[in-house]
């Protein structure tokens, strides 16, 4: 079952599919191909569409035409599996687009990403080779400018960053971008960034935001605080259901925004990220 962790990297790249091309481009210096548009793809890539050929997220960037498509899959850890699966990912999205394909592997942790990125011999003569995005792959955003232009990736940017000396910094434009978003994409960032930092990174900037040294302390104080906690892991919740297509009929949008258990809501979401329907979830 995909952790919480896991679908919140994959929320980034539903929300913002510019995401995908961007960190091909500007972290692994791959040259794309001119394009006009990038969305959201089928993830089925094969006529019989068995659970393990059925990508986390798939990217199609288009010009016209398909011009290519970018199968983004977010590995936590090893899996040898994968390395038997991505070829056919490839193979089954390129037949089907008639267009190039690749596959951007999004990992946690450097040792992963280095597992990764070894070539996968596919056969005599034939190299199949993952593009991979680790921490250290990942730009820091540490410029509110820049955080506001790009929410998603200055997000990106705290979780793989935020142990990190100073993270406070990147915590801070981050939350800053927060604030030009809906109300329920703005609890959402804003909890995996706080979720992401350090505990001493966490504390400085929950610091600097109580003594009102930053300028979006007030805005941000004023939704959080008037929110609540549960309100904000509800509206995470539903943030969760819409993003994985699964969005909630009036009254279970009731029924969750009525409860305030902390402790029942963080089951909830926990829950939300390997449900098929929303039934499931009660």
């Amino acid at each position: 079952m995909p952790s919480l962790q896991h679908e919140a990297l994959l929320l980034l790249f539903r929300n913002r599919p510019e995401l995908a091309p961007e960190l091909l481009r500007d972290a692994l210096h791959v040259q794309l191909p001119p394009y006009s548009e990038a969305r959201l793809e089928s993830a089925e890539l094969t006529d019989v569409n068995p659970a393990e050929y059925r990508a986390d997220l798939v990217v199609l960037l288009v010009d016209g035409k398909p011009v290519l498509g970018i199968v983004v899959e977010v590995q936590l850890s090893p899996d040898p599996a994968k390395r038997f699966t991505w070829p056919v990912y490839v193979a089954g999205l390129r037949a089907r687009l008639k267009c190039p394909a690749c596959v951007l592997v999004v990992t946690a942790t450097e040792d992963v990403a280095h597992w990764f990125g070894k070539p996968i011999d596919v056969g005599p003569g034939s190299t199949f080779v993952p593009l991979v995005i680790g921490p250290a792959s990942v730009p820091v955003i540490d410029d509110v400018a820049a955080a506001e232009r790009d929410p998603e990736l200055a997000v990106l940017s705290v979780i793989a960053h935020g142990g990190e000396p100073h993270a406070e910094v990147l915590g801070r434009a981050a939350l800053q971008a927060t604030l030009r978003l809906a109300d329920d994409r703005q609890v959402l960032y804003s909890d995996l960034v706080l979720a992401a930092l350090s505990g001493a990174a966490r504390a400085a900037l929950e610091k600097l935001m109580a003594d009102g040294s930053y300028e979006f302390q007030s805005d941000f104080a004023k939704k959080h605080q008037a929110k609540g906690r549960a309100e904000g892991r509800a509206e995470a919740l539903l943030a969760v259901l819409e993003a994985r297509g699964l969005p909630a009929s009036s009254e279970t949008r009731a029924r969750i925004l009525a409860c305030t258990d902390d402790g029942q809501l963080d089951a909830w979401i926990r829950k939300a990220v390997g449900i098929t329907s929303v039934d499931e979830l009660f």
